[in-house]
């Protein structure tokens, strides 16, 4: 009689089935237990349930800042077949946390098969202190939020199956969801400093920005690296400055442009110390661009709403439409609030539009140097469908400047 199929949650012995004890639960708010076995960090962390359903770049995902306070489920079954290295981080500090609560897996991590990989996977979760849980059925963990929204949560790892459930049922209880969290404050830059890395190549690795044309200043809500990469690529050099720093702080640095950065929580609240700097800043008739938080906060700024969204939109799969050009493409997105199109005043146009449901990922104001999209432009992971934004952009300062704009669209081989 051939052997039965043996598995993490099962294991079959002489004497017949035996079930080993689960090392790590999921707990969600309506009770829901899931149980499976324990990766990475050992401890508990409370925080908002996601679903992110990219196919590939879970290093890039679990090391952006935009994830801050999450709980991440990843759909695809197969994460940690790569393995890590330090090319693949998104958070700009090295040592730096992201803010990612845990991570959700179908199978157990496999041995990294890939010539770029440094580190497995588990021993990096251990380091940067995120717990992990493996042996989860996903697909009805998605079918559940997809249903009822992002619940919040626990993940706990605990090598012994022994839980300290009074502290997970309390830890559950005092987090108080994404709604009216600033968590910007948590992940932005604590004091300024200048960016010229510019875009990974094959076999060559990162590269510097030798003679810049143009300066921006970023402000750092939670900024990504390959977003300063982009950057940097269109011939600008970078100055970070922290989230809270004043528009007299900003322009006292002689930016040609400012940039407004992705970021973690709830925009409204950000948007108390943020809003007033970037109307400010707006006045000087400077370009300006936002990315994500930097989106929401600008809409905000231009006297929109923004919303809790349902399940919100994480992967690098989303279908978006660009309505200046009428061109449609695939975008990577993280986000769980967004701006309401109908909320936008006279003079501020909806210029891109998600496929997927109808929610506004992009505006700009009308015949001024300003706009904005929800999505993720520099991808990491995900397609560079939306890498013309950054010329987009450039080109604003460009034509300030008198100097000849760029082609947005280059085609595939061309020199960008």
């Amino acid at each position: 009689m051939p052997r039965a199929p043996i598995n993490r949650a099962w294991r079959s012995k002489v004497t017949g089935w035996q079930q080993t004890p689960a090392t790590a639960v999921l707990i969600l708010a309506d009770g829901t237990r899931l149980e499976g076995f324990g990766l990475g960090a050992v401890g508990h962390a409370a925080g908002e349930v996601c679903f992110n359903t990219a196919m590939t770049g879970y290093q890039e995902v679990l090391t952006d800042p935009s994830y801050a306070g999450q709980i991440i489920t990843f759909t695809f079954p197969h994460i940690g077949n790569v393995g890590t290295n330090d090319e693949d981080i998104e958070t700009v500090n090295m040592a730096a946390l992201s803010g990612v609560r845990g991570v959700v897996l179908k199978a157990d991590i496999t041995n990294p098969s890939n010539y770029r990989a440094a580190e497995k996977l588990d021993a990096w979760l251990k380091k940067r202190n995120i717990i992990g849980i493996a042996g989860i059925d996903t697909r009805a963990l998605t079918a559940l939020i997809r249903e009822k929204g992002m619940p919040n949560g626990v993940i706990a790892h605990e090598p012994t199956g022994q839980f300290d459930e009074g502290s997970i049922a309390a830890e559950l209880k005092a987090f108080p969801g994404l709604e009216g969290l600033d968590l910007a404050k948590e992940v932005t830059t604590a004091q300024t400093y200048h960016w010229d890395q510019t875009g990974w190549q094959w076999n060559v690795g990162y590269g510097t920005l030798e003679n810049p044309e143009f300066h921006v200043v970023a402000i750092d809500y939670g900024a990504k690296r390959n977003i300063l990469r982009c950057l940097a690529d269109q011939g600008a050099k970078v100055t970070v400055v922290p989230a809270t720093a004043s528009a007299a702080d900003i322009l006292a640095h002689n930016p040609d442009a400012v940039f407004l950065s992705n970021g973690p929580g709830d925009p409204a609240e950000t948007g108390k110390y943020a809003v007033p700097t970037i109307q400010k800043l707006m006045e000087t008739g400077k370009p300006m661009f936002g990315i994500c938080l930097g989106h929401q906060l600008m809409g905000l700024a231009l006297g929109g709403k923004t919303s809790k969204m349902h399940q919100g939109h994480h992967g690098a799969n989303h279908p978006v439409k660009d309505l200046t050009t009428g061109k449609v493409e695939i975008t990577s997105m993280n986000h769980g609030f967004a701006v309401d199109a109908d909320s936008l005043p006279a003079g501020v146009t909806q210029t891109h539009v998600s496929l997927f449901d109808g929610s506004n990922a992009g505006l700009a104001v009308d015949g001024k140097p300003i706009f904005s999209v929800q999505y993720h432009p520099e991808a990491s992971p995900g397609p560079k469908d939306s890498h013309y934004l950054f010329t987009r952009f450039l080109n604003q300062v460009r034509k300030q400047k008198g100097l000849p704009e760029k082609p947005e669209y280059v085609a595939a081989g061309d020199a960008a």
